[in-house]
């Protein structure tokens, strides 16, 4: 077990953790969550060593190792080749293999009867029990099976890790980190770097990760593939909760309620007490009981509530009226260094229509979006705006191009010379520019306060094609929500680069797949898109079993629209939902009957969380006692209900990861 003790720390006036502890035990999957700036990459920071405290907060057994993946870290400067970097994950293995070729070439050169023969002999054999215990003979499988999955490919093996650049290095530090395979892996924003193939890979590859981990991460997607357990850090405090990030936010909203209602009854006590001091203070007769009222107060422990008000709260402003037809490509293509990044692209948008961009990285994503926005030229084809387009556009490295000289202020007043001052601090406001915050000079902003300003820049121009490179960096699960929602309601047409998937699912209508140099549009959300690859993958296996293959690809096999295409995927549907039915039939019955229960006691325990608010129940002993005997036998079969809704869940779950692992 490895476990952080009564961890306190304050960083000036604030008070990061308030004596907090948690604990990790072994094959743990915990998502680690809070608002940006509450201590969640310090706690990881501590926990792998990084960042010193005071002896005993951090204590795990000897044999209990720890993998740090930092946010941000400094490139590699090894000209080592890729391979041979990430083969340094076993250099404990290697070294032992190295001694074991010494150990054999001196018992070679000594007499066999020898006491020096023998003690060489023992060592041997204690080393070669090691090596057969460690599969070192599927190194180079191991190393290649992770550096592919993460999106290098064959040729990369060979070459100088300097040359990749800081994404790619990333992904190398993972990788080795994967290899190494310590108890307790603690990953800050793993998915940084990854594109949606490799994302994919990496949750695969964590549902079968022997070890713990602790991974922070804005993918709301990934943690709940990914994670089992989520620490809350909020205030201070930390808070465990026995389930993934959705059900941590439905949990979240059940313990938000009772604290609620917690701080309503203590501020009515308080009120009631304050009200007995102020009217008898002046009565020597009551200057006891006084006294005693004032020192209850002292005493008590307040109530804290979250400050709910915290987050982005916007609106695109109304897009300008344009023609039905937003945007038509016809065979669009560019080179890079005489080789082509994509050729031929085709694409119709119209009015409304929410695009994904998706693809490896290095694939042309961010090229194809500067190309729309006239960052770039195209070295083919023609690309023609609709009437009355107005395209504005946040590119990646968007916050990078703002004026350090300027203030928060004085750089949104460049960007909308339209907008009143009045309006301009309202919407900083909804960026969490509040007060002074909006005279601070953007060169002392973090690289997360940067991309909302330039976010808040953008918007600030009303425009009909927003074109959008990666927005949700820098923004926690609550911005990011709300962008989300603001985008459902946009009436322009967006098109986005994004590997978050559940930002995505929630506006985006089509998906535009940039892979092996061509550009394909997809009709459906991301989860759909991945459903279609999916089942065009077994399409080609199924192909190749039957000896009909050998395409390079499933989209050359069977076109997306195709008649074909459509017909298979209709008959593997409907057999994996036959099949599914089987199997979680008498699952489902449990999980139906579980929400039933549970809808019928959280609406009594809502009921008694009301009455149990009233002041004037408190003047009623007997009633108060009832009410609070009543909530707690409430909230216990609720919790039992709960944990029958949970283990139906998880079985459910388990037939789908099964059936999708097909």
């Amino acid at each position: 077990m490895f476990s952080v003790n009564n961890l306190d720390l304050r960083f000036g006036e604030k008070h990061l953790f308030k004596n907090i502890s948690a604990q990790v035990y072994s094959g743990n999957r915990v998502g680690l969550v809070g608002v940006n700036g509450s201590g969640k990459s310090t706690l990881l920071k501590i926990m792998a060593g990084v960042s010193s405290t005071d002896d005993g907060v951090v204590s795990r057994p000897k044999y209990f190792s720890v993998g740090y993946l930092a946010q941000e870290s400094d490139e590699f400067l090894s000209e080592k080749s890729l391979y041979d970097e990430a083969e340094t994950a076993f250099s404990y293995l290697l070294e032992l293999q190295r001694e074991a070729a010494v150990l054999h070439d001196k018992m070679s050169e000594i007499d066999a009867e020898s006491a020096n023969f023998q003690k060489l002999l023992e060592r041997q054999g204690e080393i070669q029990h090691q090596l057969d215990g460690s599969d070192i003979y599927a190194i180079r499988g191991k190393i290649e099976k992770v550096l592919i999955g993460l999106g290098f490919v064959q040729e990369d093996l060979e070459k100088p890790v300097s040359t990749f650049s800081g994404g790619w290095q990333m992904r190398l530090k993972l990788a080795k980190m994967l290899l190494e395979a310590p108890s307790l892996l603690l990953l800050d924003e793993p998915t940084n770097h990854l594109d949606l193939e490799s994302l994919t890979w990496v949750e695969q590859f964590l549902r079968s990760y022997q070890g713990a981990m602790v991974i922070i991460s804005h993918d709301r997607t990934f943690l709940d593939k990914a994670t089992e357990f989520t620490w809350e850090i909020s205030l201070g405090n930390l808070e465990v909760y026995k389930g993934n990030y959705s059900y941590y936010l439905k949990e979240k909203d059940e313990r938000r309620a009772i604290t609620q209602s917690a701080y309503d009854n203590q501020q009515a006590k308080i009120r009631q007490t304050m009200r007995f001091v102020e009217r008898f203070r002046a009565k020597s007769t009551k200057a006891k009981q006084v006294q005693s009222r004032v020192k209850q107060l002292e005493k008590m422990d307040l109530i804290e509530l979250e400050n709910r008000n915290m987050q982005i709260k916007f609106s695109f402003p109304p897009a300008p009226p344009s023609g039905r037809d937003v945007l038509q490509i016809a065979d669009l293509g560019k080179n890079y260094g005489g080789k082509p990044v994509f050729a031929g692209a085709e694409m119709m948008l119209h009015r409304g229509d929410k695009v994904a961009v998706v693809g490896v990285n290095g694939a042309g994503k961010s090229t194809f979006l500067k190309i729309l926005a006239g960052e770039i030229k195209h070295d083919s084809g023609n690309i023609r705006q609709g009437a009355n387009v107005e395209m504005s556009y946040f590119g990646q490295h968007q916050a990078r191009e703002l004026s350090s000289q300027f203030t928060v202020l004085e750089t949104m007043v460049q960007g909308g010379e339209e907008m009143t001052i009045t309006r301009t601090r309202s919407l900083l406001g909804a960026f969490l520019f509040r007060g002074d915050d909006v005279d601070k000079k953007v060169a002392v902003l973090s690289g997360g306060e940067k991309s909302r300003l330039a976010l808040a820049k953008m918007i600030a121009t009303p425009a009909n094609c927003m074109l959008l490179d990666e927005p949700t960096n820098h923004l926690d699960m609550s911005s990011q929500e709300v962008l989300q929602e603001a985008m459902a309601q946009y009436d322009g047409t967006i098109i986005v680069v994004s590997h978050n998937r559940y930002f995505l699912d929630r506006f985006v209508n089509k998906v535009l797949e940039v892979k092996n140099g061509s550009i394909t549009l997809y009709e459906g959300n991301v989860a759909e898109y991945l459903r279609k690859q999916e089942l065009l993958r077994l399409l080609e296996q199924e192909k190749k079993e039957k000896g009909n293959g050998g395409g390079s690809g499933a989209e050359k096999l069977i076109p997306p629209e195709s008649k074909d295409g459509r017909r298979e995927r209709k008959r593997l549907e409907a057999n994996r939902r036959q099949e599914r039915s089987r199997l979680v039939g008498s699952w489902l019955k449990k999980v139906n009957e579980a929400e039933k229960r549970v809808e019928l006691l959280e609406k009594q325990k809502e009921n008694l969380e009301i009455r149990m608010a009233d002041p004037d129940l408190y003047s009623d002993e007997n009633g108060w006692a009832e009410a609070g005997k009543e909530y707690d036998r409430c909230k216990r079969h609720l919790e039992r209900w709960y944990d029958k809704w949970e283990t139906a869940q998880g079985k459910i779950e388990e037939v789908d990861a099964a059936l999708e692992s097909k």
